[in-house]
């Protein structure tokens, strides 16, 4: 019989907020309670009614986590009963611009109540030739993990780029491990719904390109300008289509560079989880190109692998050696736009290769992505 736990899960954002985090910190909620673990989660306070979700106990907090959150943070813990702290961490997420070293100093205090810290970011670069406020806020990120792993009896990174840094901020016996983040995109096994998006998208034999994420990151849009114009000129049976909340300006940013083609970029917008994975699946051949290079802390590219999506992504500084050795994706180097171009247009057109990186994108996650290895991680030293 397994022995059941109590958290107290700390996090910057959590739905209905919106974010990245916000949905990771969930399907871990979830998935902890559905072991049968007792779970609180502490977020900030948002607009939006609260949706009620078995085994989780949500808990809004006023303002910026600032010494009145601080305050209410402490007597609400109290008041809830001993068990661990798992703060879900980015600098950016606990307000003062991403200088809260307040409220590292403040875990601190609290290092023996059992504290893990899961780090989806660990510091803003540092460098000479950025602006200097960016320097300050990269020096002061370092002051408040250095509280943090000191806090901590565990961290987590999100990926494998972070460890050496968090190591060198770190105590030398601190215990840090890379637990990958999962898709928070659950699949939905639906052939006949997605048929029906495929119809609305393509004419019969048509493909589709598919890219999902985020508009706000200037580089990615920039690279789908620069590539995806040409291979539709190139394919006149192919549509492309972008998925997710921002998609509209981005396709917006696709189609200044080419408004001849605006009856074949398609957009989504905001959709729920099952609707997402719908679209994902109707998806030929997915262009996933990221500046820091494909990482296991992209929750875009899991949903992708989930999905068990063909993918052309990108190799960078962040790109753990996995990538390459598992052969489940198609890798170019970030800055090689023609060689992006060009791995495209291969994988449209060989139907081998796509039924191979299916079925290497679907072992892959399973092996090393699925929610269950990061609920087994968090509940073995809880």
């Amino acid at each position: 019989m397994s022995v059941t736990h109590t958290w107290h899960i700390i996090t910057g954002e959590y739905p209905p907020g919106q974010g990245g985090v916000a949905d990771y910190t969930r399907l871990v909620a979830l998935g902890l309670a559905a072991h049968g673990d007792r779970v609180h989660v502490w977020a900030p306070a948002v607009a939006d009614g609260e949706p009620a979700e078995a085994g989780v106990e949500v808990h809004r907090l006023p303002g910026g986590f600032g010494p009145r959150t601080l305050d209410a943070l402490g007597r609400g813990l109290a008041g809830a009963g001993a068990g661990e702290i798992l703060l879900q961490y980015v600098p950016q997420g606990f307000g003062m611009r991403g200088m809260n070293l307040p409220f590292c100093v403040w875990l601190f205090e609290r290092r023996r109540a059992g504290i893990t810290i899961m780090f989806h970011e660990v510091a803003v670069a540092l460098g000479w030739q950025q602006p200097l406020r960016h320097n300050v806020i990269g020096a002061v990120n370092r002051a408040m993990a250095f509280a943090l792993t000191r806090a901590a009896r565990r961290c987590f990174v999100g990926t494998a780029a972070w460890e050496p840094l968090l190591r060198a901020i770190a105590p030398a016996r601190a215990a840090i491990s890379w637990l990958p983040v999962p898709s928070n995109v659950p699949v939905v096994d639906d052939p006949a719904g997605v048929r029906a998006l495929r119809k609305t998208l393509i004419v019969r034999d048509g493909k589709i390109l598919g890219h999902f994420g985020t508009a706000r990151e200037t580089w990615i849009a920039e690279r789908l300008g620069a590539v995806v114009p040409a291979l539709l000129r190139e394919r006149p049976n192919t549509a492309f289509l972008l998925v997710g909340r921002d998609s509209p300006d981005l396709r917006g940013r696709v189609l200044a560079r080419a408004p001849e083609l605006h009856t074949r970029v398609h957009a989504t917008g905001a959709l729920a989880p099952a609707g997402v994975s719908r679209y994902l699946s109707a998806c030929d051949v997915m262009l996933q190109p990221y500046d820091d290079g494909v990482s296991t802390r992209r929750g875009s590219m899991m949903a992708a692998l989930a999905h068990r999506r063909p993918v052309v992504t990108t190799a960078g500084a962040s790109t753990e050696p996995l990538w390459s050795q598992s052969g489940a994706v198609a890798l170019v180097n970030i800055g090689e736009v023609m060689a992006m171009g060009a791995a495209l247009a291969h994988l449209m057109d060989d139907a081998g290769e796509r039924t191979r990186l299916r079925a290497a994108a679907g072992a892959l996650y399973a092996e090393r992505f699925d929610l269950a290895h990061t609920i087994a991680a968090v509940r073995e030293g809880g």
